[in-house]
């Protein structure tokens, strides 16, 4: 699909509102962001709020700013411009383990295990900021150190049993179907304990029945951990079924912001997908989508 013109005017549906039934506190709020590489601008005037519990979907062609959403989140690239506050916290310019260390994990596009290593010692990778005690500790292997290995072995063996994966916990990663592989990412990021999830397309490359399965999941993180989630994925039928609310990008600048009903049937957002397009085609898109 083509995109429409970056020149095209941004709209905003329902700017920021607090989900009913959440506290009026972001757990990350983002403030005129702007990021430029070389000149070109990835990101303009970016605003958005993620709220406890809430499940926020990002959207948008390809080249959009997603990605680069993701990567200012999670400290990769810092903005020329803006402020990020994550749980109370100025987090532009931090490093990415210090950002993990406050709370927030992410998957990935690509799936980013150690193949040789078993379920169970990729989970552990995880648990990095929950082990609590020194090399010297570790080294003699006793008091702190061995309660916190069967403090954090337990919480792996819960992830494992949420993700209904414990039929492969002692199997190397390599060795395992693509939708398992893509759980156990998941797992992993579930392992730190996060404040705020940041999921980069979790369906990516999944066939209808992984599809089915990992949207379970994510519903369940939500309604019994309660971890509230970014979600980027291309993937409209899942965003439109499990998001709170969606933010739609074109050209790195935020289009629309509301529910999914509201975003989808945007004429901006339309216009994002399909291009120019006129007032009939526009009305017959929004009739198909009501």
């Amino acid at each position: 699909m083509s995109a429409a013109s970056p020149h095209a005017p941004s709209s905003t549906v329902s700017p920021r509102p607090v989900p009913e039934g959440h506290v009026s506190e972001p757990v990350v709020s983002v403030r005129g962001v702007e990021l430029a590489f070389s000149g070109v601008k990835a990101l303009q005037g970016v605003d958005f709020d993620v709220f406890d519990n809430e499940l926020f979907a990002v959207i948008g062609p390809n080249g959009a700013g997603k990605t680069s959403i993701f990567n200012v989140l999670s400290g990769v690239y810092r903005p020329q411009q803006g402020t990020v506050e994550f749980a109370g916290t100025d987090i532009r310019g931090m490093r990415p383990h210090k950002i993990a260390n406050l709370g927030m994990a992410r998957t990935f596009q690509n799936i980013e295990l150690f193949e040789n290593l078993d379920v169970v010692d990729n989970l552990m990778l995880g648990r990095h900021a929950h082990l609590g005690y020194g090399w010297a500790a570790s080294v003699a292997w006793f008091g702190k150190a061995k309660r916190a290995e069967v403090a954090n072995r337990r919480r792996v063996e819960e992830i494992i049993d949420f993700l209904e994966i414990e039929g492969y916990r002692q199997l190397p990663v390599g060795m395992l179907p693509y939708g398992i592989q893509k759980r156990i990412e998941l797992g992993r990021a579930l392992a730190m304990e996060p404040k705020l999830l940041l999921l980069d397309e979790p369906v990516a490359g999944m066939n209808g029945e992984e599809t089915e399965d990992m949207a379970r999941f994510i519903l369940d993180i939500r309604n019994e951990l309660r971890i509230p989630m970014i979600l980027v994925e291309h993937d409209m039928g899942l965003v439109m079924d499990l998001a709170d609310r969606v933010m739609a990008m074109d050209f790195g600048k935020p289009v629309a912001t509301g529910t999914p009903h509201e975003v989808q049937s945007h004429p901006d957002v339309i216009r994002a997908y399909l291009g120019p397009v006129d007032d009939a085609t526009l009305a017959e898109v929004q009739g198909e989508l009501a």
